[in-house]
């Protein structure tokens, strides 16, 4: 293992109330002053503003805003073996219910609201895979993932990696998609989510190959669909399009303007129920074929309208606002009387309150009685530590 420097870190007033209100992050603002000079991976030692006392322990990163990636607040901690496993089996115990159903592919770690800022494991069959967002964690990788294979008893590790890590990784020999341990049997697993199954490339695929945050929403979607003809807007790789199908719908129509990604949709299809399923996908921009399908007289018992994020800074909110409306007004005609639209948002820069109040608006002036059914947020497996890690809402409406 790489050795580990430890730095001591005086904070700012400010820097100090951050920690204090348990922010994992110390921006560079927030630091008074640093003894020595530190690399990516070393100890933080945190000291309080006037009264010199240790009251945390993080990861430093001089490259990045967030200098102090913080592992332990309160006092001082032993960052060590002992310290890690208890993390990981703390995280462990979150998904004990989750794992008890026929899902085979979960979160184990979700970075800073774990308690492990900066990194993320996913596991998919048995196979963890180890996403890096920051180089901190390069240095700690021959001790943290034995204790993730310990943990998730995983049979094989894939190491992924942001863009941001990628040029220093390659200095310590690490690259994207990487088999640090075990045998991986292929690039693309199989895993089951609520006894349905899906396709995942842990090597080459999107974040980790799949995104899990959604399995909640799925499920419902699934529990709702039964004798209904479902459209999932911005289907990307068929989540909600599968559990429609396994939950009854009479017929599933995938809507993106991705090739690929509609492929991929139809191969999970395929994987769960041959070429016999009632599926059909459509290839375009949103916006144009929500309105084409009105024009066709097209309605549906269920629209799910689940986009990427419109808003990845926050120049971008107004618009981003903006286009959750449009989406979801274009949305509402298409939906038979007494249908339910699916509306979400994984914008982490739009709160909760301003998308809810959106779609609130977008529904009531459609003039169309409704209901509203039900708000979610997170599944058990992507839990929420500090405000700028809640991303994911979704609600539900029925309309007449």
């Amino acid at each position: 293992m790489t050795e580990i420097n430890r730095l001591p870190v005086t904070l700012t007033a400010a820097g100090e109330r951050a920690l204090r209100a348990g922010h994992p992050w110390l921006f560079d603002g927030a630091i008074q002053k640093i003894k020595g000079n530190g690399k990516a991976g070393d100890l933080a030692i945190v000291f309080s503003y006037k009264k010199n006392k240790c009251i945390g322990v993080g990861l430093y990163d001089p490259g990045s805003p967030i200098r102090v990636r913080v592992l332990h607040a309160g006092g001082p901690a032993r960052v060590d073996e002992d310290f890690l496993r208890e993390k990981l089996a703390a995280a462990r115990e979150k998904r004990t219910e989750l794992l008890a159903t026929d899902t085979t592919g979960y979160r184990l770690v979700h970075g800073e609201n774990d308690g492990l800022p900066g990194v993320v494991v996913d596991v998919y069959a048995g196979v963890a895979v180890l996403k890096l967002y920051s180089p901190v964690w390069l240095p700690w990788l021959e001790m943290l993932q034995p204790l993730v294979i310990e943990i998730s008893k995983a049979k094989a590790s894939v190491l992924r990696l942001a863009r941001n890590v990628e040029g220093e990784a390659a200095g310590a020999g690490l690259r994207d998609g990487a088999v640090l341990w075990g045998d991986l049997p292929a690039e693309e697993l199989t895993f089951k989510e609520y006894g349905l199954s899906f396709y995942a490339n842990v090597v080459r695929g999107h974040k980790t190959g799949f995104f899990l945050d959604h399995r909640a929403n799925r499920k419902r979607v699934g529990e709702l669909a039964a004798g209904q003809e479902v459209l999932d807007v911005f289907s990307y790789a068929g989540g909600f399009s599968v559990h429609a199908l396994g939950g009854g719908a009479t017929s599933v129509t995938s809507l993106d303007i991705s090739g690929p990604a509609l492929a991929q949709a139809k191969r999970n299809i395929e994987l769960n129920f041959g070429d016999t399923a009632a599926y059909e996908t459509i290839e375009g921009d949103a916006f144009v074929e929500l309105e084409q399908l009105a024009k066709a007289d097209r309605a549906f018992g269920v629209v799910v309208v689940d986009p990427p994020s419109f808003a990845k800074r926050e120049s971008e909110v107004t618009g981003a606002l903006k286009a959750y409306r449009k989406v979801n007004r274009l949305a509402l005609p298409l939906i038979a009387p007494g249908g339910i639209l699916v509306a979400a948002s994984c914008s982490a820069r739009i709160t909760s309150e301003d998308f809810f109040q959106v779609i609130a608006s977008v529904v009531a002036k459609s003039g169309r009685k409704h209901q509203l059914l039900e708000k979610t947020f997170h599944d058990v497996d992507h839990p929420v530590g500090f405000p700028e890690g809640a991303y994911l809402k979704t609600v539900y409406y029925r309309v007449w």
